[in-house]
Parts: structure tokens; C-alpha cells; sequence
């Protein structure tokens, strides 16, 4: 099922970029006529007016500024009220700025005491006049009540200066303040995404809920990045050629709607970082600078922050999904479509590749795309971790995206980590993990990877081998031995389409078969010794009754999906569907080559799991280290053979304390993996009277391997000296005579052939004494004269 969609392609046509472009030089330039109005009023005032104070009669410039700045508010003079007024909340901030001095120069000048004035306060190079310009009282107090940050003051009869910026701000025209201006939660940025249509600068605008001032103020960043005039027009609007660049205190005073809270850090131009200062201690004279990926962003050329590579990375959207795979992404992205805030949604199970993929046609179907980073990543100390989270937070309204976090294996501080990571986010994130991850945030959905049927991996493999054209059987057999996920089956076809034309041994279908263990073993080496089966049934020397059941138990692993799904004898089953063994007997006696003879006639790799490795004596990581040995296993190619099943296993079923309990609980969860096992799995004993009936009753075979009888012995010593070896007297019945199993009699034949080999001599009974008496000093025993008699 085809899944790409939505969220696939995070760029825009070129057409579209270039309308964008065009749509930004035209609003670039009404900006810049602002400012350049805005200079040509302070030339004008500079000239007419500059440092002018009015007369006892009233009359004169109505300005009191320092040189270069222009202060007159055309029509008009301030009410004496209202310059109090203004006074008064200076000192109380402690903003005054500075009082001209002698030489009439001054950060932020007053208007004179008969009352006249501009009907401002701004700092040195800046322009304080507004033509005709008042603030009423009900837009002013309130803004300043609510931010602190007095945009304006009005005198008791309504008039006012025009406008109240604290210590180094301008003020221009009218401070309006358009109710709160603080910054929009990401989930509601999300939420109102404009369309793929839509111009980069109207969509910046639309996802972070920005003002017509703050849109401006946008602007005149961007245009000293892009407009080679604006540093010489800023420099002239503030009558300073130091000053060729944006501030806040020039934006203030030239662009229209003015409001104070625009740069307070709890607004979308600074929260989101869409505006920086170059200096943050001097708020409305430190340049303005636009941020570089806002920038790219207006013009039409979206990516990943730079500030993120190396943590992050794209994860592109699976062609086509199986059905299972398509309702899971499904229900995945109903978590965030359906949420009533930005969700938390998790996918648990399957193998990471599988969970990336459904992720990333989730967020396809919901518009978005998807970005994925490791758990271990996010930083522990909580600063930079909001550092973090506020980026990505703002890379996820921009792209638009969703974060998948794989959450592995993660100690102490790093699962700390993540749940304060997860649970301060603010735009929707997919966590990853084998297991359920713990988070404070409920969870919009909880999904895990579905298991393949049979018949959905048979149209899998068919589709993917569709050019290499295998047979049904043979399709049927790959369908009943693996459970491999979509894109390794894909992978496993790639690798055969590219071996059959060079190979001259194996056909389509072996070459399948072969590519199948090739996948299906990736993730065991890690866990178990792998034993590349190369025994048949010929080096097997046991009795008919233990060969017949070998061969019972391959068929029925060979049969099992006959018997299971078409004949339907699944349904009936009460126990998994796995085929268990037991193999007991002594060291040696051919519990280990039985498995290998096995595998061999399956076609499978054999596994030996040391489960004297794998108990533990903490609780739960038994059942942990059995849990990653089964789910790795499940994708197939492998019977597994684990041994030592005494260190598990025991006359425990009487519980004495909470140790026995817990080995009970562990003992029942092996038992229950290996039912549900789509393999074979064998245990092996060496006491099976120490073992509890209850336990046994769980497993279907059990195999005897007693100690072999002296012609038993015999036998497996002519079957251990291969045709081709120089031997010279050797007798098997002889040799016989040695009470020792088949395993010591292979290390004797081995080291005898050794010992001839290094005298350059064939090989005849004297090697096998001395490899004898080796082998003998290792079994801590000795050597009768009735097991030798007549060897030499």
C-alpha cells in the first residue's frame, strides 16, 4: 500500500519560492520607506528645531533633544501634565536614561519645564516625535500594568506624550498594544499551520501568531541581510553613522503599531529566536539580527538547523506499508489529529527500522514529516536541555515535523533525561522503545507494531522476489521458517538479485533460503555461540528409538504451517505453537551433535545459549537476557540449543523464600517463550531426575542419550577417522575398550592424528595411547590396563 504522502517533501517549487521572494522584496521596501519617512522627519526637526527650548511665551520648536535627533510631533505640543507624567515613570523604573548635559547632548531628553516638548522620551539618534501622535489611556496603562514595560503614558486629561520607552527606547507615533503578546504554545503554532501555498512570510506569521509590528520588525531585520541600502537608511533614521543597523528603539519610533512587549522574551520573536540581540544587556540599541534558519525560511529555502545536525536526522517515508503496518500508522496518527493538544504518542515492539517506518507515514498522513533522534542524545544538564527543546520546538512549527525518540536501553540519568525531555514537550513527539517508556505526559496513543500473518508475509515475499520469479512451495517454505520485517525481506531480495547471475551452485530459491539465514541471524551472534551445522544423520551413533524421535521432531518443525494453519489444528492447540525438546544425558554423549544434525537437516543455524550465562542472580534480568535471546530469534533461521538448563531448572516448585518464588517465575517464562517459539528450541540436561515433573509435562519431546555400549563405541570410532587419514593397525574394537563417550572419542582421534601428523608417521594405536592419557588427565581419571590391553 503506497505510503508516502504529506510531509514527504519539505521544500516548495521554485515557483512558489520565487513568488515568496518577490512577496518579501515588495514588503522589504515599504519597511525601508518607513524608516526613510521616519529620517527625513528627524532631518527636518534637526533642522528647524534642534536643541531648541520654547520661550516664556510659549512659543518656539516645542523640542528639547540633543543634536542630530528630532523631536517635534507635527501640529502640536505635548500637555505640562503629560511630561510629568512621563517623569514620574521614568524615575520610578530608573529609566531616565540620561539628562542632557552641558553641551545639550543626552541619552534621553525631557521635554522643557513650561511643558512643552516633543511629547517623548528617546535616547541619543533617535527620533521621539510622531506626527499628531497620542496614546489613549485605555491602550497604554494596560500594557504597562500587564508587562511592566510601560509602552506609553497618558496625563489625566487623555493627551499624552505620544509614547514611554524605558532607558535607550524611542518613542514613535502611537504605542498600540493589541491585548497580550505573549508567544503562542507550539501545539496551537502547529495547529494552524497555513497551507503548502502559502508565502514563507505570511506562513512565519500564521505559525507564530506575530503582530503587524512584530511582522515588520521581521522585515527590517531581514533587510539589512538583503537590501544593500538599509545599513546607510537605518543609520540615517537614527541620525548616527555608528548606527547603520536595525534596533528595536529605530523600529519603535518608524514602523506603525508599536508595542513594547514585542521583545520580551516571553514573545514569539525572542522565545522562538526569531530575532536575536547582539547584546542583550542593551535591549533597544543592540543590533537586531534576524536568525539565519528565519532567514533561508523567507526565502523559500527550508532545512534542518545546522545547531541540530548530528543529533537529528530525516527519516524518510516507506514507499508502500503492508496492511498491519497501514491501520497501525493509522492509529498513530489519530493521536495527534484527534488530541485537543500537542500528544505524546508512543510505538512499542518490532524492530526499530519497523517503528521508524510507521512513525514516518504517521506524520506523512497528518502533514508532517519526521525527524528521529536517540534518547541518549538529549543532554542531562536541564539548561541545554531546554536549549534543545526549544529549537527543535521551533524546527517543528518551521518544517513542519514530528520527533521521533528512540528510547533504548538508557541507565539512570539518561532515562531521567528523557522523561523531563518528554515531558515538557510542546509540539508532538513519537517515542520508540521495545517496551512501554514511563512518561508524566499521557499518551494521545499507544501502538504497537503488529505482527505479520502469514498471508501478508507471503504477499511480502512475493512482491519482493516478484522479478526473480520464486515458486509458490518455495515462497511457502521462506513464509513458514522466517518472520523477518518488511525491509529485510526487501533487503534479502535486493541481495539475491544481485548474487543468481554470478551464481553457478545455487538457484533462485536456495539462494533465498541463504539470504533469509543471512538476515534472520543479524542481532544472535551477540547472544549465542553460532555452530554452522555441517553433521548428518551418518555421524549420529544412537539407538533407532532416539534417532526415530530426532526425526518426529524434524517433522514437525518442517510441517508445522501445514498442520497449523491449513489444517487448522492451531485453533485447537491450548500451549504455543512451538516445538520444544529436552535432550538428557551425560557430557559428551551427543546432546550438542543431535542439534547440529538437526539444524542441518532444517537448513538452519544452531544457537547454544548458555543459560548459565544468562541466569542472573538480580531480579528480572534473567527474564531480560531471555527476552532479547527469543526476540531475536523469532525472525528465524535459528534452532536454539541452550545448555545447562540445570543452572535454570530444579525441584522448585516447593517455594521457601522469595529467591524460590522469583526462579519459579523465571523457569515459566522460558517454558512460555519456547511454546511460542515459531522454531525449535532444546534444552539440555545432564540430571533430568533433578528436574520437576511440572516443568517437564510443558515440553513436548524429551530424548534420552545414555552412555553408548562398548559396540556403540566402537562404531563411532570408525565414523570419527575420515577415509582419507593414514592410519596404520588402527582397531576400532580396541580402541572401544576406552570408557569414555562420544566426545572424549573425537578429542582422542583428533590429538592422536596430531601427534603422528607432527612425526611425520601414519597415524597407528601408540598416538591414540598418548592422546588417551591427555584426554584422561582432563577427566581427572586413569588409564586401566584392561581399557589398553593389547593396544601396543
Amino acid at each position: 500500500m503506497e505510503a508516502a504522502g504529506a510531509g514527504d517533501d519539505m521544500g516548495m517549487t521554485e515557483q512558489g519560492a520565487q513568488a515568496g521572494r518577490t512577496t518579501l522584496t515588495a514588503e522589504i521596501r515599504r519597511v525601508l520607506s518607513r524608516v526613510d519617512a521616519h529620517a527625513a522627519r528627524a532631518a527636518a526637526g534637526a533642522r528647524g528645531a534642534a536643541g531648541a527650548v520654547a520661550g516664556p511665551d510659549g512659543s518656539g520648536a516645542g523640542t528639547f533633544g540633543s543634536p542630530g535627533e528630532a523631536a517635534a510631533a507635527a501640529g502640536g505640543s505635548a500637555a505640562e501634565e503629560s511630561v510629568r507624567a512621563a517623569r514620574a515613570a521614568a524615575g520610578a523604573r530608573g529609566a531616565a536614561g540620561a539628562v542632557a548635559g552641558p553641551d545639550g547632548s543626552g541619552a534621553g531628553a525631557f521635554a522643557s519645564p513650561d511643558g512643552s516638548g516633543a511629547g517623548a522620551f528617546a535616547p541619543t539618534g533617535e527620533a521621539a516625535g510622531a506626527p499628531g501622535g497620542s496614546v489613549a489611556e485605555e491602550s497604554a496603562r494596560p500594557a504597562a500594568g500587564a508587562r511592566g514595560a510601560v509602552g506609553a503614558s497618558a496625563g489625566p486629561d487623555g493627551s499624552g506624550a505620544g509614547a514611554f520607552a524605558p532607558t535607550g527606547g524611542a518613542a514613535a507615533e502611537a504605542v498600540v498594544v493589541p491585548g497580550e503578546s505573549a508567544a503562542p504554545s507550539a501545539d496551537a503554532a502547529l495547529a494552524s499551520l497555513p497551507g503548502p501555498g502559502t508565502a514563507p512570510l505570511d506562513a512565519l506569521v500564521a505559525c507564530f501568531s506575530l503582530t503587524s509590528f512584530e511582522r515588520d520588525l521581521v522585515l527590517l531585520a531581514a533587510a539589512h541581510e538583503l537590501e544593500p541600502t538599509a545599513a546607510a537608511r537605518c543609520a540615517a533614521a537614527c541620525g548616527d553613522p555608528e548606527r547603520a543597523y536595525p534596533t528595536f528603539s529605530l523600529a519603535l519610533a518608524a514602523l506603525a503599531e508599536p508595542h513594547w512587549s514585542a521583545l520580551t522574551p516571553v514573545a514569539p520573536l525572542r522565545r522562538w529566536r526569531i530575532v536575536e540581540l547582539d547584546d542583550e544587556s542593551r535591549l533597544t540599541t543592540s543590533r537586531l539580527r534576524l536568525d539565519e534558519r528565519i532567514l533561508h525560511f523567507l526565502l523559500g529555502s527550508p532545512y534542518l538547523d545546522a545547531r541540530l545536525h548530528g543529533q537529528l536526522r530525516r527519516t524518510p517515508v516507506p514507499k508502500t506499508l503492508t496492511p498491519s503496518y497501514d491501520l497501525a500508522a493509522t492509529r498513530l496518527a489519530e493521536g495527534w489529529t484527534n488530541a485537543t493538544e500537542a500528544p505524546l504518542v508512543e510505538i512499542t515492539g518490532g524492530d526499530l527500522r519497523s517503528r521508524a517506518d510507521i512513525s514516518a507515514a504517521a506524520a506523512a498522513r497528518a502533514g508532517l514529516g519526521l525527524y528521529s533522534m536517540s534518547a541518549e542524545d538529549i543532554p542531562s544538564d536541564p539548561a541545554e536541555r531546554d536549549r534543545l527543546a526549544r529549537l527543535w520546538q521551533r524546527e517543528a512549527i518551521l518544517l513542519p515535523a514530528v520527533l521521533l525518540v528512540e528510547a533504548g536501553e538508557l541507565d539512570r540519568d539518561q532515562r531521567a533525561a528523557t522523561e523531563s525531555f518528554l515531558a515538557g514537550a510542546a509540539v508532538p513527539v513519537v517515542v520508540s522503545s521495545e517496551d512501554p517508556l514511563r512518561s508524566e505526559r499521557s499518551y494521545g496513543a499507544r501502538v504497537a507494531v503488529p505482527r505479520l500473518d502469514d498471508d501478508e508475509q507471503l504477499g511480502l515475499w512475493a512482491g519482493a522476489f516478484e522479478e526473480i520469479g520464486l515458486g509458490e512451495g518455495e515462497l511457502r517454505s521462506l513464509v513458514a521458517q522466517f518472520q523477518l520485517p518488511p525491509h529485510v525481506v526487501r533487503t534479502a531480495a535486493a541481495a539475491v538479485h544481485r548474487r543468481l547471475p554470478h551464481e553457478d551452485e545455487l538457484d533462485a530459491g536456495e539462494l533465498a533460503w541463504q539470504a533469509g539465514l543471512d538476515e534472520a541471524r543479524i542481532g544472535m551472534d551477540e547472544l549465542g555461540r553460532r555452530i554452522a551445522p555441517q553433521a548428518g544423520w551418518d555421524d549420529l551413533v544412537l539407538h533407532e528409538r532416539q534417532t526415530s524421535v530426532l526425526r518426529e521432531i524434524v517433522a514437525h518443525v518442517r510441517q508445522r504451517a501445514t498442520v497449523h494453519q491449513e489444517w487448522g489444528f492451531a485453533a485447537t492447540l491450548r500451549r504455543g505453537l512451538g516445538v520444544t525438546a529436552m535432550f538428557a544425558g551425560g557430557s559428551g554423549t551427543g546432546k550438542t551433535l543431535a542439534a547440529e544434525v538437526m539444524a542441518k537437516e532444517l537448513g538452519l543455524d544452531l544457537f547454544v545459549i548458555d543459560l548459565s550465562q544468562v541466569v542472573s542472580k538480580y531480579i528480572g534480568e534473567t527474564e531480560k537476557n531471555l527476552r532479547r535471546v527469543f526476540d531475536a530469534a523469532e525472525r528465524g533461521g535459528a534452532l536454539l540449543l541452550f545448555d545447562e538448563a540445570d543452572a535454570l531448572f530444579g525441584k522448585r516448585s516447593e517455594v521457601k523464600d522469595s529467591h524460590d518464588r522469583y526462579a519459579n517465575l523465571e523457569v515459566s517464562y522460558l517454558l512460555m517463550r519456547m511454546e511460542a517459539y515459531r522454531g525449535l528450541a532444546i534444552l539440555t540436561t545432564n540430571m533430568k531426575n533433578a528436574l520437576d515433573t511440572a516443568f517437564l509435562r510443558r515440553i513436548r519431546f524429551v530424548v534420552d542419550f545414555p552412555f553408548p555400549a562398548e559396540h556403540e563405541r566402537a562404531e563411532i570410532w570408525r565414523r570419527v577417522l575420515p577415509a582419507q587419514a593414514p592410519v596404520k593397525d588402527i582397531d576400532p574394537a580396541l580402541l572401544a575398550q576406552l570408557t569414555v563417550a562420544g566426545g572424549s572419542i573425537r578429542n582422542i582421534a583428533l590429538s592422536g592424528a596430531f601427534l603422528a601428523a607432527e612425526e611425520g608417521d601414519r597415524l597407528q594405536m601408540r598416538h591414540m595411547l598418548a592422546a588417551a592419557r591427555t584426554e584422561y588427565l582432563k577427566l581427572e581419571r586413569s588409564l586401566t590396563p584392561t581399557e589398553v590391553r593389547g593396544w601396543v
